[in-house]
């Protein structure tokens, strides 16, 4: 078993350390683990055989903004390129509607916008992480 993955993650077997006793986490993004946890900056995910750390910049229940920022700067533009299409799509539906009907259609292009917004951040994800695996395998490759 290799001791690094292809992101800097320090891969540690669970029959050198079979149980942490760290908090649990839902903050982070998991790929794929059981469980994470953290404890200051370090970043532990569980996966059956082995946990995978890392330490990060900032620590997300401290600084949330600043760990986006520092530590998950693929998600912050996510989020900001997801927000922004949804405030366009909301503006330009709310445009087209007669001024009769904004107060009772308003509703309709929230609906849009928010499916807008949801969508463009679940594409920039899926792009980031894709993007993420494909380095990581040719990284693991040159080894």
């Amino acid at each position: 078993m290799d001791f690094f993955d292809g992101s800097g993650n320090i891969l540690i077997p669970k029959s050198v350390r079979p149980i942490i006793d760290c908090e649990e986490s839902i903050l982070g993004n998991k790929e794929g683990a059981k469980k994470q946890y953290r404890m200051g900056n370090l970043h532990i995910r569980e996966y059956n055989e082995f946990y995978s750390l890392h330490v990060d910049k900032v620590d997300p229940r401290d600084n949330p903004l600043g760990h986006l920022i520092e530590d998950a700067p693929d998600v912050l533009i996510g989020l900001i390129l997801a927000s922004a299409i949804g405030i366009k799509m909301g503006r330009t539906y709310y445009n087209k509607i007669n001024i009769e009907d904004k107060k009772i259609l308003s509703s309709k292009g929230l609906v849009q916008a928010s499916l807008a917004t949801i969508g463009t951040y679940m594409l920039s994800r899926y792009i980031s992480l894709t993007l993420k695996r494909k380095v990581n395998h040719i990284y693991s490759k040159d080894k």
